[in-house]
C-alpha cells in the first residue's frame, strides 16, 4: 500500500525535491513506491524552530528535503531525541521512540509525524509555563 496525500486546492508538496501545486479542487495522490514526499502544511519554517522539539522535527525536515545532509545529520538527530525521552511522560516518550525508528529506517516523513504530538504536547506546556509567569507578575 503507498503512501495517500490528500491535497486541499492550491496546496504543495514536495517530491524528491520537486515542488508540485494541486489545482484549484481538493485531491487524491497515491505515491506508490518509495519517495521523499512532504506536504506544505508539513513544512516548519527555520525561524519556528525555537523549542526543542521543533528543533528536531526541523533537522529531520531538512533531511527528508536536502539527501546531502542526511550521513552527517542522522547522528544529531538521535542524540537529541535521545535527550527528549527523558523529558516527557510514556505517551510522547513512546512517540519519540517511534521517530528515531523511522530516522533509522531513514523514513523521514514518518518521523516528522510521529513527533507532531510530541510538538503539539510542548506547546500546551509552553503555554501553561508562560501563563504562570504572566500570573505571578
Amino acid at each position: 500500500m503507498g503512501l495517500r496525500l490528500t491535497l486541499k486546492p492550491n496546496e504543495r508538496v514536495v517530491v524528491n525535491g520537486c515542488v508540485i501545486r494541486n489545482a484549484d479542487r481538493r485531491q487524491t495522490l497515491t505515491i506508490e513506491t518509495l519517495a521523499d514526499v512532504v506536504r506544505e502544511a508539513d513544512l516548519l519554517d527555520e525561524a519556528e524552530a525555537a523549542t526543542p522539539v521543533k528543533e528536531v522535527y526541523f533537522l529531520v525536515q531538512s533531511s527528508l528535503l536536502r539527501p546531502e545532509i542526511r550521513d552527517e545529520v542522522m547522528p544529531v538527530i538521535q542524540q537529541k531525541l535521545a535527550k527528549l525521552v527523558a523529558v516527557f511522560h510514556d505517551e510522547m516518550a513512546n512517540h519519540i521512540f517511534d521517530a528515531a525508528m523511522q530516522v533509522s529506517m531513514r523514513d523521514y516523513y514518518k518521523a516528522m509525524r510521529a513527533l507532531r504530538p510530541v510538538m503539539d504536547y510542548e506547546e500546551v506546556l509552553l503555554e501553561r509555563i508562560r501563563g504562570t509567569s504572566t500570573a505571578a507578575e
